[in-house]
């Protein structure tokens, strides 16, 4: 639940803000000037804080200049019944996501609270796909064909020219957008990635573009699109040759143009956004059978990143096992095997074709399988010729870390069941996704369940896509 904070000198106000806010299903906490407030923002930060501009002893401005100081995710919204537009500029240079005037009315409190919201969670995306490019996680390989297209990356990223990345799924194409946005000038703006093929095709317009309140049936307030969220910033465009021929065409002219235009509304916005698209297939052959525009492709291919398959680089196969096993350990405690050289010998014979993705899920596999044990070529045959023979199987049996036997319940079985079962449904799905060359929506279907079921189940057991 979304903590709002108000800091205004006027009790009444605030008391108004937080009934509406409550009734809206917001916690709310109160400051009654501008010192209050920067302490409750570092005791506990908010999600959004609602600012007066004219307050006693601190004014707003000066609260705006300090919290921006101590956070770069959380959005502050000014409010004033006497402001210039000096005052406007200032907030603005300030690093405020919005004024709104007094009197307030509930209609624009909520429908900008919910726009600060949106706002901070692009902001947290940004700061966790940085925290992913971190040391230890960049693209990772030593072969000179990973090696150049690092270098490339490098070069490109500090311009604003639009990116087209390809490679077969599984390469890392979306680390690459990453890694495009944090090298750039643009790298404190937000990194938006929006996935083509997963958004229903009736949804398009209003998911990139945003809509007004009541422009369809479902439409209760306004929201912004996925370009108003990385306006500042970037955008990646995923899976870019799934978007639909009328898609495409309101893609093109937003490029063009650099205004968008909301499901319903009647004016154009500007937005400063750089494109970064990916795509698994040849728009090339796309754009020879109708299915992809060709003034679409030469807007988005000004600068082209091609991300190897790994059966083209298996030298790097040693370095990437050892780099997933060490993060499964820091991010999920696991203790890891231990690889002999006849397991990496194995490894680096294997075609893997779901490339990176499939290697991080055969790693993943064997944490969960031998932790703390040696691996050899026996155990990587046995899973490789389960990957290749692509048919529904029973998942391996997980170790009982109290006897290490394989199957065996421990003891206290009661107390281990949770985890047990965790450990069964991972592999489920991890052996499903496998088979499904990482497509979700074809492992849903393998595993006979909707991909948003899958997804939620996905991220509480923390795999990752």
């Amino acid at each position: 639940m979304a903590v709002i904070l108000i800091v205004d000198d006027e009790a009444n106000i605030r008391r108004m803000l937080a009934r509406l806010l409550e009734s809206e299903g917001y916690r709310t906490r109160e400051a009654a000037d501008g010192r209050s407030g920067i302490a409750a923002v570092e005791a506990d930060e908010p999600d959004v804080v609602l600012l007066d501009l004219a307050m006693p002893d601190l004014s707003g401005l000066d609260v705006l200049r300090v919290v921006g100081e101590r956070s770069s995710t959380l959005p502050v919204v000014m409010m004033s019944g006497r402001a210039t537009l000096a005052d406007a500029v200032q907030a603005t240079k300030l690093g405020a996501f919005h004024f709104i005037e007094k009197p307030l009315t509930p209609e624009a409190v909520l429908l900008t609270v919910g726009g600060a919201l949106e706002l901070r969670r692009a902001r947290e995306l940004s700061r966790a796909l940085a925290a992913e490019l971190g040391p230890g996680n960049e693209l990772v390989g030593s072969s000179r064909t990973m090696r150049e297209a690092r270098e490339l990356i490098r070069q490109v990223a500090p311009t604003d020219a639009r990116v087209l990345i390809t490679g077969e799924s599984g390469t890392g194409k979306e680390l690459a957008a990453a890694a495009l946005h944090a090298l750039s000038r643009r790298a404190a703006g937000p990194f938006v990635r929006v996935n083509s093929a997963a958004i229903p095709r009736d949804l398009v317009e209003s998911e990139m573009f945003g809509h007004e309140r009541g422009a369809f049936t479902g439409a209760t307030e306004r929201r912004r699109g996925r370009f108003e969220l990385a306006d500042g910033g970037t955008l990646f465009l995923d899976e870019v040759a799934d978007l639909s021929a009328e898609a495409q065409a309101k893609l093109l002219r937003v490029i063009e143009a650099g205004k968008i235009e909301r499901v319903g509304g009647q004016e154009p916005i500007p937005v400063d956004v750089r494109v970064v698209a990916a795509t698994n297939r040849d728009l090339r052959a796309e754009m020879a059978i109708g299915r992809f525009r060709d003034d679409l492709y030469y807007r988005l291919h000004v600068l082209p990143v091609h991300l190897p398959p790994l059966r083209e680089r298996l030298e790097d196969v040693p370095e990437l096992a050892a780099h997933f096993l060490a993060r499964l350990q820091t991010r999920q405690g696991l203790q890891t095997p231990r690889l002999e050289r006849s397991a990496l010998d194995r490894l680096q014979r294997y075609r893997w074709p779901g490339n990176v993705r499939e290697l991080a899920n055969i790693c993943e596999r064997l944490a969960i399988l031998y932790p703390g044990r040696p691996v050899g070529a026996t155990q990587i045959e046995l899973l490789l010729t389960e990957r290749d023979a692509r048919q529904p199987a029973a998942p391996a049996p997980v170790p009982s870390s109290a006897h290490g036997a394989v199957g065996r319940a421990p003891a206290n079985a009661a107390d281990a069941l949770g985890p047990r079962l965790d450990a069964y449904e991972r592999e489920l799905i991890l052996r499903a996704l496998e088979d499904a060359g990482g497509n979700v929506a074809e492992a849903a279907r393998r595993l006979k369940t909707d991909r948003p079921n899958l997804y939620r189940r996905m991220k509480r057991l923390g795999i990752e896509r």
